[in-house]
């Protein structure tokens, strides 16, 4: 190969390799794990490929020669070592492949700085060890390590400066302890152990003052502890007084009663180790006080002050009496011993009393105390208005003063040696007696106050009325004491009735009517109950309501009205009461008679009874109808040959009506609320009997007897037309078997034709007669009057012609009337 083109292909392999190394430059990282003083620890990523790692060490800013080791290709972390404490280095590593770079990456690292020493080490509290070492260039801080020679405990802390105290350290035991130091970089290696064992924990004293010179201190046994010391100080002065024992306690004599001490204990090992101090303070007991003085109270409290000269460092004084009573004081030198017992004599003594405990008592005192006052208290009142007040003997009372006190503010005093007093009491008050026993001391406490209530007095004004027929209203004037008043009512067969208030005032219902009653009122009290002295007062109630139990009528206007009562020496008033009209009867026995009723009028009927009571309630009312009244004017009119029309005015009171025809061959009847009524069935030519029946609206009947009615003559039958010579026509009938007139009538489209036979003929003729028209033909009866009866059939022929003359008569039928 040329020269030339092999320098150039070097040239590209070159670049080529460079472009590789850059770009492995970005693959491969590092970062420091940990240093010590004269290490770095890094840690870098695999590179793929390398064989080798190289980590160099280069100072910082200096030119110093650089300290680098090598690694294989599967170690991902490595030490530099034999570097300066306390420097900053840039720690380089390169992957390599052999001598090739194929990666590298870079960081900084701080070395620790240098190791410290301890100086010494020692214990004063036997939780707690302190330790003195030497400072270190470039150290931000100090660790301070302490561990059981067993493993068992292990602790760090982190101190600023020596000397420095590690604590949470269990007394008399052993420690290895050590320092490092340290900076932003890391911890440099520990220093050289020190062995040390903390001291004995402190006694625990306690303390107590048996007697006003002396102290007793105790502490239970501290573990390895050898000896102990005590040291003791008054409170004010510097004399100490130390002592050592071996013993759990310790008692201090000959000291000052009333003082403040301080007591100070150490427990030493046996290696003459002094361990934990502790200090407790305890005050000796007070003197006795002196000077106690007695006195009464300047009130009626039963109560005695009690006072005493001040003694030295007592910070309480209590008082007792031989019955368990007492008193006491923090601030002044006297109390009040109050709820002392009556009639006693006491003994009384002080005793002064601090945090360390009480003095012996005080030489005893005797005192007398007051009178008890009665036991009990009462009343007796032998007769109304005089009262007795009498109570129960009391041990060493000279005299009594007894008060009475009344509700209105009267009062009565009784001054005795006696164990009775006479007061006046009247009817209505409420008295309040209490009574004091006095012996040379002074007067009892106030005893019982009794409350006596008087019986309260009776109403004078009651007024006793009648407010309704069962019903009495009572009034009365209150009266003093009564809180309630109640009110009876009673005679000798119905139970006792009563009401009870409060009001002067009262109403006893549902009595029982016409009878007298004993009214009283009693006024009561919640105390005493109720007054049952009172006077009566008598009044009647009114009648009572009689009862209507029949009414009777005995003719058109004329009734008996009869009723029941149970009344003694009543008299009875019977209303009888109509819308146009009312009549009345009076009567002293149980009926009575109304007359000149007028017919077809309704009436409420009632009775009251009146005694001197008053005037009872009215009886239920009944109705009282009379008969209805006939119609003044009645006619029949004969509508058809067997059918009338009965027509008639209204009749007062009568809300229905019962028309009869009556004759030898039968009857008809109509049963209407009308004042009209068609009878069907009627025999033509026949005489009738006309009557009526009016019916009230309760059934009352009236019945009325009016003038006979004949109907009229029976319609001619078989009625035919006959043609006969001349234009004539001839008509026959068949009559109905009474002698009657007859009239035929023909009624054709031009021209009309009639015909009257003789009485007795059943035929006329007609002639002149038309031909070629239809006919009508009626035959009818005449009656009495000689009208014509309008009610018989027509027929209706055909007559033709034949020629000039009439031709054939052809039936066409009947037709209606018009």
């Amino acid at each position: 190969m040329d020269p030339k083109y092999f320098r150039l292909l070097k040239y590209m392999l070159l670049s080529i390799g460079l472009c590789k190394i850059c770009a492995a430059q970005n693959d491969i990282t590092v970062s420091v794990f940990t240093v010590t003083s004269r290490s770095v620890t890094v840690r870098w990523s695999r590179y793929p490929g390398a064989n080798s790692y190289r980590v160099t060490a280069i100072k910082k800013n200096s030119n110093e020669r650089p300290v680098f080791m090598t690694f294989g290709g599967n170690i991902v972390m490595g030490s530099v070592t034999s570097l300066q404490p306390n420097t900053a280095y840039i720690m380089r590593v390169e992957a390599m492949d052999y001598h090739t770079v194929l990666s590298m990456a870079e960081t900084e690292g701080l070395t620790a700085p240098e190791v410290p020493r301890i100086i010494q080490a020692y214990s004063k509290q036997s939780d707690s060890i302190t330790v003195e070492f030497t400072d270190v260039t470039g150290a931000s801080e100090y660790i301070l390590r302490a561990q059981t020679l067993d493993g068992q405990f292990f602790r760090e802390i982190n101190v600023s400066s020596s000397p420095s105290t590690i604590i949470g350290l269990e007394p008399y035991t052993e420690y290895s302890l050590n320092v490092l130091s340290a900076n932003r970089g890391g911890r440099s290696q520990p220093s050289l152990p020190v062995v040390v064992r903390t001291v004995v924990e402190a006694m625990d004293m306690n303390t107590t003052s048996p007697s006003n010179n002396t102290i007793f201190v105790s502490w239970e046994p501290v573990e390895h502890a050898v000896l102990y010391s005590l040291c003791i100080i008054r409170e004010g002065s510097d004399i100490r007084v130390k002592v050592n024992t071996t013993d759990t306690n310790y008692t201090f004599s000959n000291l000052e009663p009333g003082t403040r001490y301080s007591i100070k204990g150490n427990a030493w090992d046996s290696n003459g180790n002094m361990g934990d101090e502790q200090t407790v303070y305890q005050i000796t007991r007070p003197l006795s006080p002196d000077g106690v003085r007695l006195y009464l109270t300047p009130v009626r409290t039963m109560g005695m002050t009690v006072s005493w000269a001040d003694v030295h460092g007592a910070d309480m004084y209590i008082a007792r009496t031989s019955t368990e009573l007492n008193c006491s004081s923090d601030v002044e030198n006297y109390c009040v011993i109050t709820a002392l017992s009556c009639s006693q004599n006491l003994t009384v003594t002080v005793t002064a009393e601090n945090d360390g405990g009480p003095s012996n008592p005080s030489d005893p005192e005797d005192f007398i105390t007051f009178p008890c006052p009665p036991d009990s208290i009462w009343v007796e009142e032998p007769e109304a208005g005089t009262c007795s007040l009498m109570w129960t003997a009391v041990d060493f009372a000279d005299y009594y003063i007894a008060y009475v006190k009344r509700d209105d503010g009267s009062e009565e005093r009784c001054n005795t040696t006696q164990t009775v007093c006479d007061f006046s009491c009247l009817c209505g008050f409420t008295f309040f007696p209490t009574v004091f026993a006095y012996n040379q001391a002074g007067p009892s406490l106030p005893g019982p106050v009794l409350n006596y209530t008087t019986i309260p007095c009776c109403p004078e004004d009651v007024f006793v009325s009648l407010v309704s027929t069962e019903t009495l209203e009572i009034r009365w004037s209150a009266v003093r004491g009564a809180e309630l008043y109640e009110t009876t009512a009673a005679d000798q067969t119905d139970p006792i009735i009563q009401c009870n208030d409060t009001a002067p005032v009262c109403a006893l219902s549902d009595l029982t009517c016409n009878r007298r009653y004993s009214v009283v009122v009693r006024p009561c009290s919640e105390i005493r109950g109720c007054n049952n002295t009172c006077r009566p007062h008598m009044q009647e109630t009114a009648p009572c309501a009689p009862e209507i139990v029949n009414i009777t009528q005995l003719g058109l206007s004329h009734v008996r009205i009869q009723w029941t009562a149970a009344n003694m020496a009543a008299n009875y008033t019977v209303s009888v009461v109509g819308p146009m009209d009312s009549q009345q009867c009076h009567s002293s026995g149980t009926s009575c008679d109304i007359t000149n009723l007028p017919c077809g009028t309704t009436y409420e009927v009632s009775a009251y009874a009146t005694t001197a009571a008053g005037r009872s309630l009215p009886s239920y009312s009944q109705t009282l109808e009379t008969e209805p009244c006939c119609p003044g004017n009645l006619t029949v009119e004969q509508v058809t040959q067997a059918m009338s029309q009965v027509t008639w005015t209204p009749g007062t009171g009568a809300r229905s009506y019962i028309t009869s025809l009556t004759s030898s061959k039968g009857h008809a009847k109509c049963h209407t609320m009308s004042t009209q009524c068609i009878m069907g069935c009627i025999t033509c030519g026949t005489n009738y009997t006309v009557t009526l029946e009016a019916i009230s609206k309760t059934g009352h009947k009236r019945e009325c007897n009016y003038h006979g009615f004949s109907s009229k003559p029976c319609c001619p039958s078989s009625v035919k037309l006959y043609r006969m010579a001349n234009n004539t026509l001839r008509v026959y009938w068949r009559s109905s078997g009474n002698l009657h007139s007859h009239v035929a009538d023909l009624y054709g489209t031009s021209s009309n034709y009639t015909c009257s036979p003789p009485m007795g003929s059943n035929y006329c003729d007609v002639s002149e007669i038309i031909c070629g028209e239809v006919y009508t033909v009626v035959v009818a009866p005449l009656a009495q009057d000689s009208s014509k009866i309008t009610f018989c059939p027509r027929r209706m022929y055909s007559v033709s012609c034949s020629g000039n003359t009439l031709g054939m008569v052809i039936y066409r039928g009947k037709r209606s009337v018009d």
